[in-house]
């Protein structure tokens, strides 16, 4: 199992014991996500290149790995998620670069390539 598969293995085990345990905290938690990206004066896509940048800057590689995905199930193209990894590196600096170099093989193990300018 490499590194991806088992992070997210990790954070499906981890979702139901939450909903097994009928966590009332968690439940409200993703009532919350599902409100949050829902689309609206920003569509989904927005949203998850957000939340793509601020996962970088906080340096959590469940959350690069997640969102990474959700943007690119949202249409997300390399260049999109690119240049929001490139806007975390700014305004988290050095630590940020480090976590960005997490970010950069979630697009790879997703097969994501540029499509031409990069």
């Amino acid at each position: 199992m490499d590194k991806f598969e088992e992070i997210t293995a990790k954070r499906k085990r981890a979702h139901a014991r939450f909903v097994a345990l009928k966590s009332e905290v968690y439940r409200g938690f993703l009532e919350m996500e599902r409100a949050a990206y829902a689309d609206g004066a920003l569509p989904k896509k927005h949203k998850e290149l957000i939340a793509v940048g601020i996962s970088v800057v906080k340096d959590c590689e469940s959350c690069m790995q997640w969102h990474i995905e959700q943007a690119v199930a949202a249409g997300a193209t390399f260049e999109e998620i690119f240049e929001a990894i490139e806007v975390a590196i700014e305004m988290g600096g050095g630590r940020a670069t480090v976590s960005a170099r997490f970010a950069l093989e979630v697009m790879d193990s997703l097969k994501l390539a540029p499509s031409g300018g990069r």
